[in-house]
């Protein structure tokens, strides 16, 4: 299929909710235009973007690990998307993103006031 095809063929099938397609994850296989740490990086910034709960921040982040993202990048992900999704967003997602990351920011908040 084209690359034109393959586009129009996805569009039309999310205008019309078929729940097929979306049951076979959203014909995302190997023919699609992004990879897997694209992707995955989306996720992250969606999740965030959406207020999902840690839980799912912890889950996309560390899939976006899985896919060859770095930490820095997932990092920047948040910051990329503060603009649009608003700072709030962006703060609350922060603690459950910090956690897939192995970094404890209540210890390093904690350490701060300290000093």
């Amino acid at each position: 299929m084209s690359q034109t095809a393959r586009f129009q063929e996805t569009l039309r099938r999310l205008a019309i909710f078929d729940e097929g397609f979306a049951e076979a994850g959203f014909g995302l296989d190997a023919h699609q235009a992004l990879d897997a740490k694209t992707t995955a990086l989306l996720q992250v910034a969606v999740s965030a973007a959406i207020g999902s709960s840690a839980v799912c921040l912890q889950w996309s982040a560390a899939r976006a690990l899985a896919a060859g993202a770095t930490k820095d990048e997932i990092a920047d992900v948040l910051l990329a998307i503060a603009p649009v999704a608003g700072l709030g967003r962006v703060v609350a997602a922060a603690p459950g993103v910090a956690a897939a990351l192995e970094y404890d920011i209540e210890a390093a908040l904690e350490e701060l006031g300290d000093q």
